[in-house]
């Protein structure tokens, strides 16, 4: 068994005295795990760190064995955000995600594209308003995307200001009524597509907080989300208040 792919490196640890265990997210395969051997090596320690764009080819007698990886590095993006704590904590936070969220050994094409894109586009401007967008793709793509199109008690598409907790559809304050405070706001930039400001970015974060917690961890054994998404919350909401 055999395939070949450009992928990006979602995370690495060390296996035995001299390889490594990686995951692998690639738009034909998915996330695929394998090992590398000489992994732990000096010259293969600064190929195999999170974001990094690899040219990868697994092998493994079966297909249902874990295989093992020959990568050869075309981008290290890694390195390219090591001076910008904000960056390297965004581009942290989606290959954690990623390898949290993502089954093993199932395409997903639409979502490769997506995440390869906000990567290339960390320490652009206002990049944390596409990581945000982004969030709502990963839950799209899982099976638990929001319904921001109308409100969910009266159907009208003015005035949307909530989302349900429980359904993710949207409710206007008109349909809203004495249950507002039951339910999750819903910033405006993800009504109108437009720039956020510091708050709507923290009420977005709120927003997909609560589905990527109660909904998709929750499918997924009630596991904690990773630290690396909350901490990259913290940084933004920080520096938001210090602007």
């Amino acid at each position: 068994m055999e395939w070949r792919s450009e992928g990006v490196l979602l995370a690495a640890r060390p296996h035995g005295e001299n390889a490594a265990i990686i995951e692998v997210f690639t738009p034909d395969h998915g996330r695929y795990t394998g090992v590398v051997r000489g992994g732990a090596s000096r010259k293969m320690k600064p190929v195999l760190q999170a974001g990094t764009q690899l040219d990868a080819t697994w092998r493994a007698r079966l297909s249902e064995h874990i295989g093992a990886f020959t990568v050869e590095p075309i981008r290290a993006r890694a390195a390219d955000v090591l001076g910008d704590p904000l960056a390297l904590a965004g581009l942290t936070s989606i290959c954690a995600l990623l390898s949290f969220t993502l089954p093993e050994r199932e395409a997903h094409p639409a979502l490769y594209a997506r995440s390869i894109a906000l990567l290339d586009g960390l320490g652009a401007e206002a990049w944390p308003r596409a990581y945000l967008d982004w969030e709502l793709a990963l839950l799209e793509e899982m099976g638990f995307g929001l319904d921001l199109s109308a409100c969910a008690a009266t159907g009208r598409t003015d005035g949307l200001a909530y989302v349900s907790p429980r359904t993710g559809r949207a409710v206007s304050a008109a349909g809203a009524g004495d249950w507002a405070d039951r339910l999750l706001p819903l910033p405006p930039c993800l009504v109108t597509g437009g720039a956020c400001d510091a708050a709507e970015l923290s009420a977005g974060f709120h927003l997909t907080g609560h589905f990527l917690t109660h909904h998709l961890a929750a499918s997924l054994g009630d596991k904690p989300l990773p630290a690396p998404r909350q901490r990259l919350v913290d940084l933004i909401a920080r520096q938001g208040a210090a602007a």
